[in-house]
Parts: structure tokens; C-alpha cells; sequence
């Protein structure tokens, strides 16, 4: 137990909450939460399922009607040919990467895993007793993978390749040519690899590429996606895996040891958000277009601080190392503390992260410009420079 990792997210959370209780006015970009309501036939969908009498087991990969709505998903959103036999429904999409290397990894296995990268991944892949190998996202390179320091850091112990696009916490997407060079080079290697689509459907410019999609990779990808950040379903926990055949029947005895399965009405509910794409979600989506550009926009304004764009999620990731101001935990926590706005120190996500803050803009465009604002006079007293022409 002493190998598993946490989210730091809600550490800083409850800082914030209790700055709150003593009377602050915090504005939080720290939780990676769509600050939306879950669309209204969503909703309808999962009471009428409840009001059914719907409130039973199913079995534990889930309903075949959900199943076959998440194939057509995929089919229509990014050209897969998936069968809904090798879709594994699950309660939120961690228990995917749960399962998946719990499956795959033994002692002595390595996998590598994006840095800076949702934190999880480590965490997992050190709770399965194998050691986990960090693959530096670089800001120089727009945070995509470099495909020949990627192939450098493969041994023969290596099983399995943990990637993410577009990014959290960076907001970047791999790019055509690496998503090609990396199913390539996991053909030649003999790599199982988890790709983390979470955010494929919150992508602003370009088009997502699965690596799913890539020839010859559908016998050794697994696929992690769900509901919660495109559909505004968090708290719904509601996901799903596209496994290769020899996985199914393992992962789903996983399921049914640990979950049993995923609650009905949830399911229900997913069917209809799959089936029926609700115009709330376009809606969503060009409101957080609309706060990317603000924030970064804003960031770049502020002396000492510099933003790149990001391509898709709902993240910035600026650099603040010119502020001359220590780390990014120390510069985050004062930015709480003297600020009143929660961030994330980059090293949340690995230490490749160093120099960065994640700011989540998963919040109205109103408390952006003003939590922009508020670091910007901040920043203006607090660095050195300022101090000096005092």
C-alpha cells in the first residue's frame, strides 16, 4: 500500500476550502472538473432508468446497449472499427488503467509513462510491482513525445507504454508523425500500449488520431475513455476500455472481483449521451475554446510568465520560472495563499513538470480574468525585481 501515489488536486482543494472557511474569496483552477451541468437528456435518461426500477446488477462488462453505442461513437467520432464485444464498461475511467495494469504488469516488468503526466499512471504501475520509467514531455518540443528519446528509454524489461493526447496536465496532442513512429516502433518492440483518449473530444485544433486506428495495433492497444470530461459526467462515474480479445475475459473477472459491475441507470443514461451527441456539449466546448485563448492570452501579458497553447482539455501549463521565485510548489502556494487563486505546482505530475503551474480553465470567463489579474499584481510585487524597486 505504501506504493501508491494520490492526486494532489485534492490536497490543494482542501487548502483552498479551508481559506475559504476562514473568510477568503478563493478562485479555484485546480480540479479538472467541467464546471457544467450534465445535459438535460442525460439526466432525464438516468431518472426514467431509476423510475423503471432499473437499480439492479447487469453484467459486469456492461450492457450490450451501451456497448454497441460506444462502438458507433467511436465509428462516427474517430474512425474505429471496434467490436462491442471488447468494450468493458467500468465506474469511471481510472479503473481502466486500474485494470489494465494490474493485468499486464509483473516484477520486473518496466513501463513508461508521461512526465508531466496525470499522476495516477506512476502510481499504478508502482502498486503493480513494476518500475516505472518516465518519458519527459518538453516544453521546446510543444510537449510531444520525442520518438527517439522514447525509443532510447526501452529495455528488454519493457511491457508496456502509457500515453496521453491530448494532455493532461499540458493540454498538448502528440502529433501525426509521432502517433505513426510510436505504433511503429510498439509493433517492432512487442509493446502493449495504454493510450488515455479522455480529453479526444476536447481538441480545438487538428484532429484527434487514435493510436487504436494505427495498423497492426488493434492486438496490442488498449483504449481508456469515458464520460466525464466530454459528456460533464463526473460525478456519474461512468467509463469504459477498448481491450484486444485475449484481455476481455481477464479484465472482466477483474470487474466482477472488485465492482461487480457499473450501476444501471448510469448506464442508461451513457447510452443516450453516446447515441445522441446533446447540443449542450458544442456549446461547452466553444465556451472553454473562448477561456484557453483568454488565459494564455492573459499569462503572456504577466512579466516572468510565459504560456504556450494548448491544443485540447481544459489546462494551461505556464512556465514561471521567470518569475525568479523558487520552485512551482512554493511559487503555486503563494499564488494560493497571497493571491487567493488555487493552482497546481507542475511537479504534481512528475518532476519533468518543474518550473510549471497547471491552471485549470474549467471556470467562468469572468473568475479567469480575474484570477489572471489577481496573479498579475501579485507577480508584480512579489518578484525580485519588483522587491528591488521598492
Amino acid at each position: 500500500m505504501s506504493r501508491l501515489g494520490t492526486e494532489t488536486a485534492f490536497e490543494v482543494l482542501a487548502k483552498a476550502r479551508a481559506l475559504e472557511a476562514q473568510g477568503r474569496e478563493i478562485i479555484h483552477l485546480e480540479i479538472g472538473e467541467p464546471d457544467f451541468d450534465s445535459p438535460r437528456s442525460v439526466v432525464a435518461a438516468g431518472v426514467a432508468a431509476l423510475e423503471r426500477g432499473e437499480t439492479h446488477y447487469t453484467p459486469s462488462a456492461g450492457v450490450v446497449e451501451l456497448r454497441e453505442a460506444i462502438a458507433g461513437y467511436l465509428a462516427r467520432r474517430r474512425g474505429l472499427t471496434v467490436d462491442p464485444a471488447h468494450v468493458i464498461v467500468t465506474p469511471g475511467a481510472k479503473p481502466i488503467m486500474f485494470y489494465a495494469l494490474l493485468a499486464l504488469l509483473e516484477d520486473g516488468d518496466e513501463a513508461i509513462y508521461p512526465d508531466p503526466g496525470f499522476p495516477i499512471y506512476s502510481s499504478m504501475i508502482d502498486f503493480a510491482g513494476a518500475r516505472g520509467i518516465p518519458l519527459p514531455l518538453r516544453e521546446a518540443n510543444g510537449f510531444d513525445v520525442d520518438v527517439d528519446e522514447l525509443r532510447s528509454l526501452i529495455t528488454p524489461r519493457t511491457k508496456v507504454l502509457v500515453l496521453n493526447s491530448p494532455s493532461n496536465p499540458t493540454g498538448a496532442a502528440l502529433s501525426p508523425a509521432a502517433v505513426s513512429d510510436i505504433a511503429r516502433m510498439a509493433r517492432e518492440r512487442d509493446l502493449w500500449v495504454l493510450t488515455d483518449e479522455i480529453y479526444a473530444d476536447l481538441l480545438y485544433e487538428g484532429e484527434h488520431r487514435s493510436l487504436l486506428r494505427e495498423e497492426g495495433m488493434a492486438d496490442r492497444v488498449i483504449l481508456l475513455d469515458g464520460f466525464s470530461k466530454t459528456f460533464a459526467m463526473t460525478g456519474w462515474r461512468l467509463g469504459y476500455g477498448v481491450f484486444p480479445e485475449p484481455l476481455v475475459e481477464p479484465v472482466t473477472k477483474l470487474v466482477t472481483n472488485s465492482v461487480s459491475c457499473t450501476a444501471t441507470f448510469v448506464q442508461r443514461a451513457g447510452v443516450v449521451a453516446m447515441s445522441t451527441q446533446p447540443p449542450e456539449l458544442a456549446a461547452m466546448k466553444r465556451a472553454f475554446r473562448e477561456r484557453r485563448d483568454a488565459i494564455v492570452a492573459g499569462l503572456n501579458a504577466i512579466p516572468g510568465i510565459t504560456c504556450t497553447m494548448p491544443k485540447g482539455a481544459f489546462y494551461a501549463f505556464p512556465n514561471v520560472r521567470g518569475l525568479g521565485l523558487g520552485d512551482s510548489a512554493a511559487v503555486a502556494d503563494r499564488i494560493l495563499y497571497e493571491a487567493g487563486v488555487a493552482v497546481l505546482a507542475g511537479t504534481c505530475f512528475g518532476r519533468a513538470g518543474e518550473g510549471h503551474i497547471r491552471m485549470s480553465y474549467a471556470n467562468s470567463l469572468p473568475n479567469i480574468r480575474t484570477a489572471v489579474a489577481r496573479i498579475g499584481e501579485w507577480a508584480a510585487s512579489a518578484t525580485p525585481a519588483a522587491s528591488r524597486a521598492r
